[in-house]
């Protein structure tokens, strides 16, 4: 085998005695496409940290082509050729993609002077290194996700790396986009370039990386060849506990339905859109990011108003202008993004779970009811199993799996009879997802109807009882769960 790209021996790591990383080893080969996983605070971030220079570890070293580092500072790290692509990109978005590829490459150089055909050619020579066409002039904040991903990815290339870490680069992109990515992957390797790729989303796992290694409570439970694991194995690795694959079934659902929709429309976005959702059912409305899937869900909560067609509850007519209108008819709303859409992240844990029925909890005279608040906090943090010492905690101190629950926990708070969940276990990790789930199935059992809108395949076949499939703003087909696989419902998405 050939001299390693990397490796990191023994490292340790605390902070205000939780300890981090305790004894962390492996090692990364050129142009090895590597799975580091774990769940959320495992020590993934501290590690790619660690190995970028941004901390300097308690005891152990590191390893680069050869020459070893006690301390590593994040200009040596970048010497050395290691890039890390964190999930914002560190893109600016007041810029355009000329002047993010750019000027780093002018700085360094000491110019003074703006040469625009010199900025050109070096943004225009940056993106052709992944063969990936985009508008020099455009500003950064305009473009896609993916697009953004592509101007990191291009930008690091440029400072001769030879190791470049992703930092769950998939949890915002399409499937399509996610090949997309791959792709590239690839053809880093093919030119001798690792890549150490963060994640804890199995299928991704198991497609791209061929060596892993797996992180819990700060220690490696686990490493080695890819073609080794199993969704099983993947599975206790990461969480240390057993999973039974289990598919939703619906019962005692309801004759009529709660919710429908008839040849609902709304411009430029979908239309001639007719379901419907029965108490006790979930059912799972899927498609790539431009299907409409997303705007549909949208509509359901009154945030983008159809123009055309009926939504119905309980079989009436209704007419669903605003968020405040979907409440009123018992509508709760579990947004794709928490963090932006979902939750206040400086309030606290107890605030964002009450803020929905907050009105309830108000006295005549326009006080809180303290004691009634804390009885529906403490009611939701023990149902839903939310993991905090203390529910007047700021909401941003908890895990994604738990920020989640959060936001769960203030729709069910209003006792809704219609459930819409938009990308619910988005950049949640593999425990906290499955507990998600059994939380979902129990509500339907309940009496609860949901719709989980969803590009995730396997969350979408094992929790629904009912499947959907949209493509150009239109329903193209409904399948049964039992009788599907990814790959048909791909081919209808494609």
């Amino acid at each position: 085998m050939s001299e390693s790209l990397l490796e990191t021996v023994g490292i340790y790591k605390s902070f205000v005695g939780v300890q981090a990383l305790k004894n962390v080893s492996f090692s990364m080969q050129p142009g090895e496409i590597h799975c580091l996983a774990g769940e959320n605070g495992s020590g993934k971030s501290t590690l790619i940290k660690v190995i970028s220079g941004v901390y300097t570890p308690d005891a152990g070293h590191i390893e680069f082509q050869g020459k070893q580092y006690k301390k590593i500072s994040p200009i040596d790290a970048i010497n050395n050729g290691i890039q890390v692509i964190y999930q914002d990109f560190s893109v600016f978005p007041n810029l355009t993609v000329m002047e993010n590829l750019a000027f780093n490459n002018e700085l360094a150089e000491g110019r003074r002077l703006v040469n625009w055909k010199r900025m050109k050619s070096i943004a225009e020579e940056a993106l052709s290194k992944i063969n990936v066409s985009i508008d020099l002039d455009a500003y950064v904040g305009t473009l896609s996700v993916a697009e953004k991903q592509m101007i990191a990815i291009s930008r690091a290339l440029m400072q001769d790396a030879r190791l470049i870490i992703m930092d769950e680069p998939t949890t915002a992109l399409t499937k399509k986009e996610v090949t997309n990515l791959f792709e590239i992957i690839t053809q880093l390797k093919a030119q001798g370039i690792a890549t150490l790729f963060v994640s804890h989303k199995l299928n991704e796992v198991f497609e791209i990386s061929e060596r892993f290694t797996i992180l819990r409570s700060g220690e490696v439970v686990a490493s080695g060849a890819t073609s080794d694991l199993d969704d099983r194995k993947f599975s206790f690795y990461m969480t240390g506990r057993e999973f039974e694959k289990r598919n939703f079934k619906a019962e005692n659902v309801s004759k009529n339905p709660i919710f429908r929709a008839e040849k609902a429309g709304l411009s430029n976005h979908f239309s001639d859109i007719s379901f419907s959702l029965r108490q006790g059912e979930i059912i799972g409305i899927t498609g790539l990011l431009d299907s409409g899937r997303t705007e549909l869900a949208l509509s359901m909560f009154g945030v983008r108003p159809i123009d055309k067609g009926t939504f119905f509850v309980d079989e009436k007519p209704v007419s669903i202008r605003s968020p405040r209108d979907a409440i009123n008819y018992d509508i709760g709303y579990v947004p794709e993004d928490r963090l932006s859409e979902g939750l206040f992240l400086s309030q606290s844990i107890a605030d964002n779970i009450v803020i929905s029925k907050i009105d309830q909890l108000t006295k005549k005279a326009g006080v809180l009811d303290k004691e009634q608040r804390s009885k529906e906090v403490a009611r939701w943090v023990e149902n839903l199993a939310i993991a905090t010492p203390d529910a007047n905690n700021a909401s941003q101190t908890l895990s994604g799996g738990n920020q989640q629950r959060i936001v769960l926990a203030k729709w069910l708070a209003c006792n809704p009879r219609i459930l819409v969940m938009n990308g619910p276990t988005v950049g949640v990790d593999i425990g906290s997802k499955h507990d998600i789930h059994g939380i979902l199935h129990d509500l339907a059992k309940n009496g609860i109807g949901i719709i989980i809108f969803s590009d995730d395949l396997p969350e979408v076949i094992e929790n629904c009882s009912r499947i959907l499939v949209m493509k150009n703003g239109t329903i193209v087909t409904e399948l049964s769960p039992e009788n599907t696989d990814e790959k048909m419902i791909l081919s209808y998405m494609l």
